[in-house]
């Protein structure tokens, strides 16, 4: 699993797999309507309206910011600069394979599937079933998975050429801030590592530390576990720096204007009417909502308001869950059930929105818009359109500029 190269608008699916793995996009951009925000770049917009107007000569410019090596705080990646009383900020997505190949895929799982966030109850009958046939059979599975969605260019996963992006595009957005303020980004599992994203904010001069984990929705196995992998770092630390982790925004008015203006113009632009948009979330087992996680009620919570927002019923607008593993039973309805079910029903155009991610990523590249709209053709379905994820968009990234300006309050 990856939760979370961009595409450029909707990505429409040919009627074959086959042709579906060609060619994929490296690049991260998306097309997005633009942003207005009357306030300068020191303040976050002032309501959800901001995401919708037409133009602001005000407004962070996203796309031409410049470079925060050329006129300031140093750009993610480069090489540190000291600063006095500094200010990190860093943003963490999951984690993805460094390679496309089955050793990396593995040990990337096997970190992932180690952690006990992610799959609870570890004893040594997990321990046997990991490693004798889990990872085995699923590194080669997924690396054939990976190697359809790679980005060539850059030799690594689109979450990784996203997220990368992101965090140089917030530290352009941010440099008014001044050059105290330095951005960086991480991964949760693999690489760059959170505990190397922080040992270099720290060597920057950064005594405060703003974590932006990326998840729109909290879970136990995302949110929790970027936190857990904070504080163990920190734990082997003398002189700790101030630390804020950013909680989930799934009702983040803001958020919910971008996701409903982004999927309105998108679907401007698509050459079919849907006659059903499935809002597919990645999946959970019912377990772990039982024992407290809130990850289901806050999906809800964010279809409810995209359906009021954007004025459609339950029956146009629906909720799903996908990426399943293992015999448990997970969060329903499944998303690839529903994809079949809704073909045989006679449904013929689909769109599949993925607001539980904030990249694109081998479950929204691969999984939706391959496997799913496979499937979805061949019981019946003509048209299937996987939108793209915010990204690192206009809108998207004004959306985490938003979202950082709200936790940097009294720091900024």
């Amino acid at each position: 699993m990856e939760y979370s190269p961009a595409m450029n608008g909707v990505t429409t699916v040919p009627d074959t797999t086959a042709e579906a793995s060609k060619d994929p996009p490296d690049t991260a951009v998306v097309t997005a309507p633009s942003v207005a925000v009357e306030q300068s770049p020191a303040a976050p917009p002032s309501g959800p309206t901001a995401a919708a107007a037409e133009s602001s000569s005000a407004a962070p410019d996203v796309a031409e910011a410049p470079r925060p090596s050329e006129t300031g705080p140093a750009t993610p990646g480069a090489e540190p600069t000291p600063v006095d009383r500094g200010i990190g900020v860093l943003l963490v997505n999951l984690g993805t394979p460094d390679a496309a190949d089955a050793p990396a895929v593995r040990r990337y799982l096997k970190e992932f599937l180690s952690d006990r966030r992610v799959i609870e109850g570890q004893g040594l009958f997990w321990k046997i079933l990991l490693n004798g046939l889990i990872l085995p059979i699923r590194s080669r599975r997924k690396a054939r998975d990976y190697k359809k969605i790679w980005n060539t260019e850059k030799n690594e996963s689109p979450i990784k050429t996203i997220t990368r992006s992101q965090a140089e595009k917030l530290a352009g957005i941010l440099q008014p801030l001044g050059r105290h303020v330095i951005v960086d980004w991480a991964m949760r599992y693999a690489n760059p590592s959170i505990a190397a994203g922080l040992e270099k904010l720290i060597a920057r001069g950064c005594d405060r530390i703003l974590v932006m984990p990326l998840y729109p929705q909290y879970a136990a196995a995302t949110t929790a576990t970027v936190a857990d992998e904070v504080f163990r770092y920190l734990m082997g630390l003398r002189k700790q720096p101030a630390l804020r982790i950013m909680p989930a925004y799934f009702d983040d008015p803001y958020y919910i204007e971008v996701l409903a203006s982004s999927l309105k113009a998108e679907l401007k632009a698509l050459p079919f009417a849907p006659d059903v948009i499935l809002l597919s979330y990645h999946g959970m087992p019912k377990e772990y909502v039982r024992k407290g996680d809130p990850y289901e009620s806050q999906c809800e919570r964010t279809t409810a308001l995209l359906r009021a927002q954007l004025g459609l019923g339950d029956d146009k607008l629906v909720m799903t869950f996908q990426s399943r593993f293992g015999r448990a039973r997970w969060l329903e309805p499944y998303t690839i059930k529903t994809v079949k079910t809704l073909a045989k029903k006679g449904v013929k155009n689909l769109v599949v929105l993925t607001p539980g991610f904030s990249a694109d990523c081998l479950e929204t590249l691969e999984e939706i818009a391959v496997e799913n709209a496979h499937v979805f053709k061949r019981y019946g379905g003509e048209n299937f359109a996987a939108i793209p994820c915010l990204n690192d968009s206009e809108a998207g990234m004004l959306m985490i500029w938003q979202l950082a300006m709200r936790e940097l309050k009294g720091w900024v």
